[in-house]
C-alpha cells in the first residue's frame, strides 16, 4: 500500500524540528555535528530507497543510528533491554514536499521506558541539543 507518510504531530516521547535546510544539507550537518561532538553514526538506512528496491514509493525518509558508546554503555548496563533504543536514532524525512522534519526520542521518554536511574539522563540529553545545533536553532 503506498500512502504518503504524515508530518510528526503529538507523538508522546518524540521531538519534531522542522530544518531550514534540504534534506541532504540536513543529514550533512548532523554528521558533521555528531562527529565533532564524539558521536558516531553507526548505520545510516534510506528508507526510500529500500522501498523503490521493492517497487513501492515513500517519501524521502532517511534514519541515522548514532551514539557514543561511552555514554550507552552505562545505559545498557543499567537496563539491558535499553540496548532496544540504543544507539540513538533520528530520523529525518520530508513527507510534505519542501518541508524536511528531524524527529527522535526525548531522553524522558528513554528513562521512564526504561526505568533508568534518572542519573544517567545527562548520557542522553546531549543529542538533543547537538540536532538541534545542527539544524541552527
Amino acid at each position: 500500500m503506498n500512502t504518503p507518510l504524515s508530518t510528526p504531530v503529538n507523538t508522546p516521547g518524540v521531538v519534531s524540528i522542522k530544518s531550514a535546510h534540504t534534506l541532504a544539507d540536513t543529514l550533512e550537518r548532523l554528521r558533521a555535528t555528531f562527529k565533532a561532538h564524539g558521536l558516531k553514526v553507526f548505520a545510516t538506512i534510506d528508507h526510500q530507497a529500500e522501498a523503490a528496491a521493492v517497487g513501492l514509493t515513500m517519501p524521502p525518509t532517511v534514519l541515522l543510528i548514532f551514539g557514543n558508546a561511552k555514554a550507552g554503555t552505562p545505559l545498557m548496563l543499567a537496563h539491558p533491554l535499553a540496548a532496544l533504543d540504543l544507539p540513538l536514532k533520528a530520523l529525518v524525512s520530508e513527507a510534505v514536499p519542501g518541508t524536511v522534519m528531524v524527529s527522535f526520542n526525548t531522553p524522558q521518554y528513554l528513562v521512564e521506558r526504561h526505568a533508568l536511574p534518572h542519573e544517567l539522563v545527562a548520557n542522553l540529553s546531549p543529542a538533543g541539543r547537538l540536532i538541534t545545533q545542527a539544524l541552527g536553532h
